[in-house]
């Protein structure tokens, strides 16, 4: 794309002082309507700016703002190129294809309801916990997967430890003292495929030291629930309130481990308070309890000072696990765990006998973009985007569902609403969304217990257009439902 005939634009036409969102808009447009359609490159800017006479500056900015909501990508000399179109606001899904499709979300979600929901069609899919993935980091990837070939040893391809490499075990060390106040020896690192696996050595090893029960948080994560439970552990649930886990009722459960996502808890969003973690500490130390720490997305905060990990203040009585699903791609499948020293060894030859360990040239990729510094970089520019997405989802719940109340707002990648009306069936709701084209998760799944009605809602896959447009329609079909069975929700004073 060589000019801006493409558009037919004048600048005079632009309204006073808003240049850069002005040129912002027109070019979604051109995008979402197949003028500018994905894989095709935009003019340079010095060229835009000189044929619509504005300066080089109001046309970057625009070029920046359709970066950060994920519609382009700058490759540098190469040029800014469109990856994403925009959903339109006028798009429809018929209704009889969406009427099969919302199928999927049952009352009683079995362990195939995520792959289901997944391979569900929606325009706009506001699935939990999943990054944009249109901003995965290739340039910088194949950056550094080319400076690992080049200078990659022959024995290098052989089997290595099944831990992990050491490179990228170091570079994991780095990063968590860097990131999560965890002070660690690279040997104590253990890499995984992903959380999930580590959920699996973890039941290993507590199975064979005669603990059966693994409690979780409630609400708290049906995948984790199902995995855990199919690896044979029962998994009692345990209160969550807005100051975190309960651990008095932790006490009275006499459940000597339990999995916690103490930084950002999943899906409330709760920050595990001061007291709370003394008392948690306590637990641990007296009862000789293990904590399995998910530290899913704590990297992700916005309004927040940083929260150190639990392994931070209790080393002998923490499994902690994290991965970089959240920060790139969850189909890259790595993940690192770091047991306590006393049962370091007994996980090792637990992962040895999974798989002889994860494939060591893409550990060895993620080291260099650790120790490079362009993962941090992405991950400050993630934080950027995700704000402004994080924002114009709670503007869109203010003006479309301002009975709802939101949770979990200043850190993640998702939020949590709950509605006052606890006879409204949140299931339903997510059912007629998603014949709606809108794709989300009802709280209800992830409760074991009676909870309030809600939905949880991811953001940082979407664009602000479309975010807005996903809360406008759940809010129709609020109004539609309450309408119907004449117990409207009330609205906030």
């Amino acid at each position: 794309m060589s000019g801006s005939d493409f558009l037919q634009l004048s600048a005079a036409d632009a309204p006073s002082g808003g240049l850069s969102t002005w040129l912002a808009d027109q070019l979604r447009a051109a995008i979402a309507d197949g003028r500018l359609p994905v894989g095709s490159r935009l003019p340079a800017t010095r060229v835009l700016a000189a044929e619509l006479q504005v300066s080089r500056g109001v046309v970057t900015e625009a070029y920046q703002r359709l970066t950060e909501d994920g519609h382009t990508t700058a490759n540098g000399r190469a040029g800014t190129t469109v990856v994403a179109a925009p959903f339109s606001t006028t798009t429809t899904v018929p209704a009889s294809n969406g009427e099969s499709r919302s199928a999927v979300v049952v009352q009683t979600p079995g362990d195939d309801i995520f792959d289901a929901l997944r391979s569900a069609p929606a325009r706009i899919d506001l699935t939990p916990g999943v990054p944009d993935l249109t901003a995965f980091p290739r340039a910088a990837w194949l950056k550094a997967e080319r400076t690992v070939l080049d200078r990659l040893s022959a024995s290098s391809l052989s089997y290595g430890d099944p831990a992990g490499t050491p490179e990228l075990r170091l570079a994991v060390a780095r990063w968590l003292a860097r990131y999560r106040g965890v002070q660690v020896d690279p040997a104590e690192v253990i890499i995984v495929a992903g959380v999930a696996q580590a959920l699996s050595l973890t039941a290993q090893v507590l199975t064979a030291e005669g603990i059966h029960d693994l409690a979780v948080e409630d609400p708290g994560s049906l995948g984790s629930r199902q995995h855990v439970g199919n690896l044979g552990l029962r998994t009692p649930p345990i209160p969550v309130d807005s100051d975190g886990v309960r651990v008095d009722a932790l006490r009275r459960s006499g459940v000597r481990a339990v999995l916690l996502t103490p930084a950002h808890q999943f899906p409330t969003g709760v920050v595990l308070d001061g007291e709370r973690r003394r008392e948690l500490i306590q637990w641990a130390v007296e009862s000789d309890g293990l904590i399995v720490e998910d530290d899913y997305d704590a990297e992700h905060r916005y309004d927040r000072p940083p929260v150190p990990a639990l392994r931070a203040m209790l080393a002998d009585h923490v499994i902690y696990t994290g991965s970089v699903s959240k920060l790139l791609a969850p189909a890259l499948r790595i993940g690192w765990m770091v047991p306590p020293p006393a049962y370091r060894d007994r996980f090792a030859a637990a992962k040895r006998l999974a798989d002889l360990g994860n494939a060591a040239l893409p550990q060895l990729v993620l080291a260099q973009l650790m120790e490079s510094g362009d993962l941090e970089r992405r991950l400050r520019y993630a934080r950027r985007r995700h704000r402004r997405r994080r924002d114009a989802m709670i503007d869109a719940i203010s003006n479309h569902l301002p009975a709802a109340t939101v949770h979990g707002a200043a850190a993640g990648l998702h939020l949590t609403i709950t509605f006052p009306d606890h006879c409204l069936d949140d299931v339903a709701l997510a059912r007629q969304a998603l014949a709606e084209g809108i794709k989300t998760h009802p709280l209800s799944w992830h409760t074991q217990t009676p909870h309030p009605p809600g939905l949880v809602l991811g953001y940082a896959a979407r664009t602000p257009t479309e975010l807005t447009e996903a809360v406008a329609t759940l809010g129709a079909l609020l109004r539609r439902t309450t309408a119907a069975t004449s117990s409207p929700v009330r609205p906030v004073s």
